[in-house]
């Protein structure tokens, strides 16, 4: 039998073949969850714990790029369980915080508004795409695929089109601020961080500023799409479903830190000395200031991928525009990642959608409407 040479592995059909030859393991588990899926579609209890299984992980580990992906990445020397700890407990801090004083909601209200009304009520009974909504999400961050965890999962359980175009207007002009403030941030101020940033030594007081940095940022983005999570459960939680919701979480932050980010973390891996711990502190610094803007203007949900997405894409555009190197390589490989990312995102937003509307009958109705069927 012949052998594929490494170049011919870039061919789409062995690239496909190699996939499921490689992830074997984890198409059978995929499997199973979609058996498990159609098995307890009709009970409620059952449904809504899956679910949640599915969606604990899936949201952590597709958002890991966003959240945490740059603290992973440059703190690849330190013990992954001191990392997890750091993290897990700002977590459970955040959302104990939410649970007390919002009296059983641990989403910030975003799914629960303060006048007791939710444009994501939590269903009697779930439906067979409302549960495999978590497992599309596994698939497309197994695929390295930066999608909007908000989008795909909230979409599902949105009472209206109201729900879902409220989010995706936050979540794009997230994405045009980020990308714009981004840019100009490391556009012009390129040749100032170039030339401090030139040394690959640093003082220690940047490895403070960037946990303290990485921090708040995930105690941010845990107040902004903990909902992604929470979504299955009652808007009002009890104690004991509380206990479940955190710890449940918590572990998966640990298998999370142990896999060191898993395959998503590419998407961060492979951007411009994103690995220097002052850049990343630079990165997460004006995502967690964007954030904390979209946090307070409103409570509707907002796809924090896409910000983070707009950060990275306008801080490649702006370095690569600011180099002082001939040639349009830079410019083009910049432009490349752009636009894979965007497109992802963009394949991301199609199925949600389309998963909204096989799941909703009145989404169904009004998307029909709206092109004219």
């Amino acid at each position: 039998m012949a052998k594929f040479k490494r170049s011919d592995r870039s061919k789409p059909y062995l690239n496909i073949l190699d996939f499921m030859v490689q992830e074997k393991t984890f198409l059978a588990i995929v499997i199973v969850g979609i058996v498990l899926a159609g098995i307890f579609t009709g009970n409620s209890q059952a449904a809504m714990w899956l679910g949640f299984l599915f969606a604990a992980y899936a949201t952590v580990a597709n958002d890991s790029i966003q959240s945490l992906g740059t603290f992973i990445e440059s703190n690849k020397h330190q013990k992954w369980w001191i990392l997890w700890l750091y993290i897990g407990g700002i977590f459970l801090v955040t959302v104990a915080f939410s649970w007390y004083y919002f009296d059983g909601d641990v989403t910030y209200q975003r799914l629960l508004h303060a006048d007791g009304t939710t444009d994501y009520p939590h269903p009697q009974s779930f439906s067979f795409f409302q549960i495999i909504a978590p497992l599309v999400l596994l698939i497309l961050t197994r695929l390295r695929m930066p999608v909007s965890t908000t989008f795909l999962i909230l979409s599902v359980f949105s009472a209206d089109t109201s729900g879902i175009t409220s989010v995706i207007w936050k979540s794009w002009s997230g994405y045009i601020l980020a990308f714009v403030l981004s840019f100009l941030v490391w556009y012009l101020s390129y040749n100032v961080i170039r030339k401090f940033f030139k040394s690959r030594k640093f003082h220690n007081s940047w490895t403070v500023v960037q946990w303290l940095v990485s921090g708040t940022l995930w105690a941010v983005w845990v107040m902004q799409d903990g909902a992604n999570i929470a979504v299955f459960l009652p808007r009002q939680q009890t104690l004991p479903q509380f206990i479940i919701f955190a710890l449940v979480i918590f572990l998966g932050l640990g298998l999370l830190f142990y896999l060191r980010g898993d395959k998503i973390q590419k998407v961060v891996s492979e951007k411009a000395r994103i690995s220097d711990i002052r850049a990343a502190t630079l990165v997460d610094l004006t995502y967690v200031i964007l954030l904390i803007y979209k946090l307070f203007i409103s409570t509707v949900p907002m796809s924090t991928t896409w910000v983070f997405l707009g950060i990275i894409g306008g801080r490649e555009i702006a370095i690569s525009l600011a180099r002082n190197k001939k040639g349009k390589k830079h410019r083009k490989k910049a432009g490349r990642m752009i636009f894979k990312d965007f497109a992802y995102a963009m394949i991301g937003l199609i199925v949600s959608i389309a998963l909204a509307a096989a799941a909703n009958p009145s989404i169904r109705t009004a998307i029909l409407d709206y092109v004219g069927l």
